[in-house]
Order: C-alpha cells, then structure tokens, then sequence
C-alpha cells in the first residue's frame, strides 16, 4: 500500500490530506485469432528487435502490439469451431460442432529457445503425445527480412515424446533446459546435443519401464528434499535426483497419490506456507475437477504430504465459491510482485471434442490465485478471474510480453489464442476493497 501526500493551498489557508492508495491489478485482452490452431502457445523474440513476440500454431506475431502475423510453416488447419449457423463465432453460447476435418492439432505443446546461438529464437514444437518432436530453425539473419513469410527449415530431434503434462525446464543443473517427458514406458529427460542442436536428441531414463501410457498426465521438476538437485514430480509420487546422473541411473522412487486416477497437470514444488520446505502444487483431474497444493511434512526423515484443497467439484469447496472443470494447464509465477508465487490456470475448453467432457460448454474461464500468508493460519490462495472466454489448453505461458516487469499470459487451445496484458493502477483503499472477490457466507462454505 502507498501513501499519497495530496496539499492545497490558498491566500490564507493551507491544508494536507493523506489519501491510502493501493494497486489494483487487472489485464487487457489483445484477441489474435478465434481459430484452433494448437493446444498451446508461447512467447520468444522472433525478429531479434528485442521485444517479446508471440508464437500460436503456424504463426508468430509482432510484440509490442501483437497486430502483425507471419506465417513460419505451412498453415494446414485442422479443426474449427463451427457455430450453429456454421460460422466460426467465438462467442460463448455457441452450439459447437466438429469441422470438416474432425481432427485434433498437430501441435500440443511449443517451446522457444534460440538453439543455433544466432540471436534469433527458435520453436520446439511437439504434436500429439506419441508422436515426434521438430524444432523450426528461425532463418533469422540468413534471410534478407527476419519478418519474411518464408517457411522456416524443420528438423526432426526425437522420434515419440509421450505425456500431457510436458516441461522445458532445466533438470539436470547444466544450465539449459531438456524436454521433461516419458517415452517408450519410461520417464526422463529429451537432451539436445548443444553442439549440434538440429540432429538427433538422446533420450536419458531415471525409471524402469513402468508402462507409462502417451496420454500419460502430470509432470513437473522441483526440489523435493532440499539437498539442491531438482526432483522428477509425476501423479503418483516422486522420483529423487542422485549425486551423480553418469551411466544414467535409475532414481529412487517416493510413492505418493497426488493424482492418481486420472493424472495431474504440471507439476511444482514450492514452498507454500514458508516452512522452508518445498510443497507440491497441482491440479487433481486435468479432465474433472481439483486444484491442489500438498503441505510437505517430515517425521525425522521421512517426507509425506497433507492434502490442502483449493478448489474442488463444488463452490462450497472454495471459500470464494470458484469451482471450474478441466484445469489441464496451469503456470506457476509471482502475478503481482509481492515475493509469493501465485497460480494461473484455467477451463480447457473442448478437451476431447463438443461432446464427452464434463461441462464440456461451459464458460472457457481463465484465473489467477493470489498466494496469501497470514501469521498462524493456513496460505489461502484467492482467486481473480482474468477472462471468461479463453482458458487454457495443455499449455499455458506466463511471460513479461512489454518489458514492464509484470507478467503478461498467452492463452492458446480450441477457442483461439489471446495475449493478457496486466496492467496495475493506483486506487484508493474503499476501490480496490470493493474489486476483490467475495468470499461466501461461513454456511455456504466447506
């Protein structure tokens, strides 16, 4: 909270009036398309201008404003939305349809990163769990016009990533990110060749062949026992870093439900309620209902988890009454710059078609969850809703798209894609009071 010191004055008479003022944090809306294109979308500087663009199925588009579109591989579209007048409306209410195609996106996930060192971002892209990911090589300064419609050249890296939960984190401590996955029944790590980024990837096991299927869902990396090597996270537990990942040996299991019956989104540890211990954070069915964080507790040195329930399958599970289907993707950022990391997540819309999900039609919502602390009681995490016609797909990208220092979010999935631009404002205590979410009635409340 500030304090803005307001004075008046006159011939004879001065005055000083002390206004509380405080920040209200809202988002603007830059729609880029309402057609389905992929599951996900992500941001990196295409043009090498220093500003962030944003990458969302065949086409990039031109940060600051997002108005301009290129096309960097062949636009083959394949699903629309069709409204009941066979047009492609994205206005909630719609009665949707499959398109001509009935199809899903080849592209589940994307990732940016500037592989050849030439200044210029790439795209990692991944299509459905079981198939292959290729990286599109940014022609960048080879090319007369950054900006030029050409189609970038694709190189094939590795031949099934499987998961719908995937990461580009760095998990080995190496200092650049792998491809956090499971492939032929086995979790672990995709590794570039960094001398030769563009050939084939390796593929670096830490389980037994466990059978994991391709539409496998939850994964996530984080430090679980502090000892500074990050963990692999998956629905039903957690899998412990060793001191040494020479001759790539198996890691220690730590068998623990967090989800499972039907998987996670991603996965993350942090320390929630200041404990100096890393918790879990997660959502409890990608395709039902649950948003979740596990409180870390220790027995000398055992390690297991209370379940802290953040929203469930009904208002009455949430003190602020928010309850959505479908929390297929969610991000992990600190929204407002108060130190804590809060949670983005939202609907995904149509998962698996019109038909077959649970609200499948429901309202396509996009929140984030204030991470608050109060001395001698539980962290609650306050929902803000950001938009009521985006949600999530498999992916969800939370960057700092302007160069403000707040974090912006790109939505991409079956409604279309969508850049968030958050914008803070100053206002007096009664304004921003009156802005928050309510919470419901103790009665009305679990």
């Amino acid at each position: 909270m500030k304090l803005l010191l307001f004075i008046t004055s006159g011939l004879a008479l001065a005055s000083a009036t002390v206004v509380a003022q405080t920040t209200l944090h809202s988002f603007r809306k830059i729609p880029l398309t309402d057609q389905f294109w992929a599951e996900g979308s992500i941001s990196g500087d295409f043009n090498h201008d220093g500003k962030q663009d944003v990458a969302y199925g065949p086409y990039w588009w031109a940060g600051p404003d997002f108005q301009t579109r290129h096309e960097y591989r062949p636009a083959t579209q394949t699903w629309q939305r069709k409204a009941a007048d066979g047009s492609t409306s994205a206005a909630p209410g719609y009665e949707g349809a499959f398109g001509a195609n009935n199809a899903y996106s080849d592209e589940f996930f994307t990732f940016s990163h500037d592989f050849n060192r030439d200044g210029y971002d790439d795209l990692l892209v991944i299509g459905l769990p079981g198939t292959e990911a290729w990286i599109y090589e940014n022609p960048g300064a080879k090319s007369a016009d950054a900006a030029s419609p050409g189609h970038w050249p694709r190189h094939n890296v590795f031949p099934v990533v499987d998961n719908e939960s995937l990461m580009w984190e760095d998990l080995n401590g190496d200092g650049k990110p792998e491809l956090i996955c499971n492939t032929g029944g086995q979790l672990g790590y995709v590794q570039p060749d960094w001398s030769a980024p563009f050939g084939p990837w390796k593929f670096h096991p830490i389980t037994p062949k466990l059978k994991y299927h391709k539409y496998t869902h939850g994964l996530g990396v984080g430090d679980v026992n502090g000892d500074g090597r990050l963990d692999f996270l998956e629905a039903e537990g957690w899998w412990e870093q060793p001191a040494s990942l020479a001759g790539d040996p198996e890691w220690k299991s730590h068998r623990f439900p967090f989800a499972p019956n039907a998987g996670a989104a991603q996965m993350f540890a942090y320390d929630v309620n200041g404990d100096n211990r890393n918790d879990i954070i997660t959502t409890l069915n990608p395709h039902g209902y649950g948003l979740v964080w596990y409180e870390q507790v220790r027995t000398g040195d055992e390690i297991t988890f209370k379940q802290r329930l953040i929203m469930g399958q009904t208002p009455a599970e949430n003190p602020y009454g928010v309850k959505f289907s479908q929390p297929h993707a969610i991000a992990l950022v600190d929204m407002d710059g108060d130190g804590f990391k809060d949670i983005v997540t939202g609907k995904r819309f149509w998962a698996h078609g019109p038909a077959g999900d649970v609200e499948q039609n429901d309202p396509a919502v996009l929140y984030w969850f204030k991470l608050v602390r109060a001395a001698g009681r539980v962290p609650e995490f306050v929902p803000h809703l950001i938009d009521s016609s985006s949600g999530v797909g498999t992916q969800l990208t939370v960057a700092d798209l302007n160069g403000d220092g707040r974090p912006d979010i790109i939505s991409g999935n079956k409604r279309g894609a969508a850049v968030f631009i958050q914008e803070a404002k100053l206002v007096t205590a009664e304004a921003w009071k009156q802005a928050q979410p309510k919470k419901l009635p103790p009665a009305a409340a679990k």
